[in-house]
């Protein structure tokens, strides 16, 4: 047994069993001794390392005692004194272990085999011989070793140690599935993308030790009130001895002022913070930023990755005469499946959400960085930037106005050729993230005074972003060094964070007070640079933790102010001759646990939810799933309504009426679901008196509109009519799509913050 602990325990057998000889008219002293000097023994030892570590040790005063009491014959008090050493020891530990049970899980879940595929057998390995490109075999309730790439059709994966996710996710063939995930499903087998040092899950442990290892804001604290309350007892116990002449009067002031209730409350407190940041997929290094962060007024957000997705994701597509928006997207993704390009993946992305059928391409030349050719289905296919596909193919006339639209707003423009002429024109953008306009709304409720963004982008561009987000500065065309130099001009004048995922955002992370690293996808360079790391990839957490910290500054500071300010009106009590020794100890003890129990209220803390158990994660994703599977139908508006002036009358009479029948069958549908189904739950949920008015408001405004466009459509002739008919059906298509486009943005936020998570 530990020989510290040993020194704790002992007390807890000596007084009683003191209490029991004294009954038994035996002489329980020197059993009462026997439990003091342990403890005695146990607090010279740990006094003699703070002070070489040159730190004033609050438990100098629990080591005066426990010594003047065995001088002056005061064993019994001796005894307490070390059996409150006992109780605190026992509570602190308690608090500790667990508070840190999450950090601790993720460290003991640490995989150490792997079983790859070599010479057509599958062998067990030791995880450092794990080579990249190797296959492996994950079976079900082992971990994922390596970062890897999923063959097998499908996989469920417990994230909880990675992500603080409770329930299972899924993964198609072709997903990146991180290592130290749990496979709670079939076996699974996998391609090696990471050696086991470089995993995702390797970094997450490194960084759990260091957080370990870091020294809080709690030890510094209590050497800041060690430097005035040691002299003050001290010195309040001699003039208590001097102007009674009694020595017990100074035991009794000394009694009483020890263990200082800062001890075990403070540290308790703050790794209960970091627990429960541990909880939210948080990883916080050390209770000094946790400190830093209750004190945080501004925050600096990168735009890529951070307030936006990082992902291009195609937003519009405008097509030459004589070709369809389907065909030229699924004609671009099949020759796109062959190209490693970023662009490329975000090309065949779209074509996958709108159920395209993809064909493999042939004769497929590319040029890096620039575009590629080849066939599809027998036509020449060329895509690319705007310079390679002037190369390659004659530019249409129909695409100049597109294409200063794009230029002005920023996008991205893969453009398609067919057959040598210019076809069609794809634009991309980077979305803003679903829950960043409720992560600053929730940032400034959290008490952050000035969130600003930082953008390498063209200055008209980001302050469109800024200025649609809500946020109070923008800084844009930056470079990392102009990065770091908005961020130091910001801390000297607030505590400032800076939010960021790629290796340009680390000298910045390293200067703010407080770095927070995207860790679920963000570079290593930026996750090491940081002094927090979201494993999980949600910005409302950054809100959270800064509550937790605020919340458990509040809880450390209260529990010590209050256990000295009740520790020193008993010293005054002591020293005037009120509270003998004996008393005093059992005074002292109960100030003690008070504080403590106090100092545990920081492991309890709700997110501010619904509470409504029907509002689920997979609730979120089958009306995210929903929406997706509506978006080709919401493309078709805005198409139809552009290429009504270019149709013939029948083409455009026959395009309507498919349409018409479209919006009956899936949209009113789903939105009628929503109105008798979706909408009674999120009332229940958000409270109040017809919370979803102003939603239910849209969705009789959109059937409305249908119900006008369907009459207007059945009343068209079978042959060439009035032409006014057509510029009504035209304006409600582009209402329609507006109106439905808004809605949908509204109800996905919506329900995303009703994630339980």
């Amino acid at each position: 047994m530990n020989a510290n602990r040993l020194a704790w325990i002992i007390p807890l057998v000596a007084l009683p069993a003191g209490l029991i000889f004294q009954w038994q008219h035996l002489d329980p002293h020197y059993l009462w001794m026997a439990g003091a000097v342990p403890a005695l023994l146990a607090l010279c030892y740990s006094t003699y390392t703070a002070l070489l570590k040159k730190r004033a040790g609050v438990d100098l005063l629990a080591l005066i005692s426990i010594a003047v009491a065995l001088l002056l014959a005061q064993e019994l008090t001796a005894c307490v004194i070390a059996l409150m050493f006992a109780s605190g020891q026992a509570l602190e530990s308690y608090a500790e272990g667990k508070a840190s049970r999450e950090m601790a899980g993720l460290l003991n879940r640490v995989p150490t085999v792997a079983q790859v595929f070599r010479e057509a057998n599958w062998v067990q390995v030791g995880l450092e011989s794990v080579q990249v490109g190797e296959r492996l075999l994950v079976r079900q309730g082992e971990a994922i070793p390596v970062d890897a790439t999923l063959i097998s059709s499908q996989a469920t994966l417990d994230e909880a140690s990675l992500t603080g996710e409770s329930l299972p996710v899924n993964f198609t063939a072709g997903s990146v599935l991180r290592s130290g995930a749990i496979n709670v499903g079939a076996p699974i087998e996998l391609v090696a993308l990471a050696i086991a040092r470089e995993s995702t899950y390797a970094g997450i442990v490194r960084m759990v030790q260091d957080a370990r290892d870091a020294k809080g804001p709690s030890a510094r604290l209590a050497d800041t009130y060690a430097l005035w309350f040691v002299p003050l007892s001290l010195g309040l116990a001699g003039v208590a001895w001097l102007v009674s002449a009694d020595p017990l009067r100074a035991l009794a002031v000394l009694v009483v002022a020890t263990p200082c209730p800062l001890l075990l409350a403070v540290p308790i407190a703050m790794v209960a913070g970091l627990s429960n940041c541990a909880r939210r997929g948080v990883l916080v290094k050390g209770g000094a930023v946790l400190e830093k962060l209750a004190q945080a007024q501004a925050i600096f957000f990168d735009k890529t990755g951070t307030l936006t997705s990082g992902r291009a994701r195609l937003v519009s597509m405008e097509c030459a005469s004589g070709f369809a928006q389907p065909e030229i997207l699924r004609l671009a993704a099949s020759l796109d499946q062959l190209s490693c390009h970023v662009m490329a993946m975000s090309v065949v992305s779209a074509a996958q959400e709108r159920g395209l059928s993809l064909t493999l391409p042939l004769q497929v030349h590319e040029q890096a960085g620039a575009g590629m050719s080849g066939r599809v289905d027998g036509r020449l296919v060329q895509i690319g930037n705007a310079d390679f596909i002037s190369q390659h193919a004659g530019s249409g006339s129909w695409a100049q106005a597109h294409l200063r639209r794009i230029a002005q707003e920023g996008a991205a423009a893969v453009y398609v050729a067919v057959d040598g002429e210019l076809a069609g024109i794809l634009e991309f953008a980077d979305q803003i993230r679903l829950e960043t306009p409720r992560a600053l709304r929730m940032l400034r409720r959290a008490g952050i005074e000035r969130i600003a963004m930082l953008s390498g982008d063209h200055r008209d561009v980001a302050q469109a972003i800024g200025a649609g987000i809500g946020v109070d500065d923008v800084y844009a065309e930056l470079t990392p060094a102009l990065k770091l130099a908005a961020v130091q001009t910001s801390s000297k004048s607030m505590v400032t964070i800076m939010v960021g995922d790629g290796i340009n955002d680390a000298p910045a992370l390293a200067m703010a007070d407080v770095g927070i690293a995207m860790g679920v996808a963000g570079a290593a360079a930026a996750s090491e640079s940081a002094g927090v790391v979201l494993l999980v990839d949600r910005l409302d957490r950054i809100a959270e933790v800064i509550r937790i910290a605020r919340r458990v500054r509040m809880i450390a500071r209260q529990s010590a102010v209050a256990g000295m300010g009740l520790s020193l009106l008993a010293m005054v009590a002591a020293a005037a001759g009120w509270l003998p020794p004996l008393q005093g100890a059992v005074m002292q003890e109960l100030i003690d646990v008070a504080v403590i129990l106090n100092a545990l209220r920081a492991l309890r803390f709700t997110v501010a939810a619904s509470g409504n158990t029907l509002l689920s994660k997979q609730f979120a994703a089958l009306r995210a799933e929903e929406h997706r599977d509506l978006q080709p139908l919401l493309d078709q508006l805005g198409t139809l309504a552009v290429r009504l002036t270019v149709l013939s009358y029948e083409q455009a009479r026959t395009e309507l009426i498919q349409l018409e029948q479209q919006l009956t069958e899936k949209l009113l549908q789903h939105e009628r679901a929503d109105e008798s189904q979706i909408y009674p739950d999120l009332e229940k949920a958000i409270g109040g008196e017809d919370s979803m008015a102003a939603m239910s408001r849209s969705h009789r405004e959109i059937f409305e509109m249908c119900r006008k466009l369907s009459t207007l459509i059945h009343d068209l002739p079978a042959k060439a009519g009035e032409a006014e008919k057509f510029l009504l059906i035209q304006r409600l298509l582009f209402s329609l799509d507006a109106i439905l486009r808004l809605h949908f943005a509204q109800e996905d936020e919506l329900f995303h913050s009703f994630e339980v998570s």
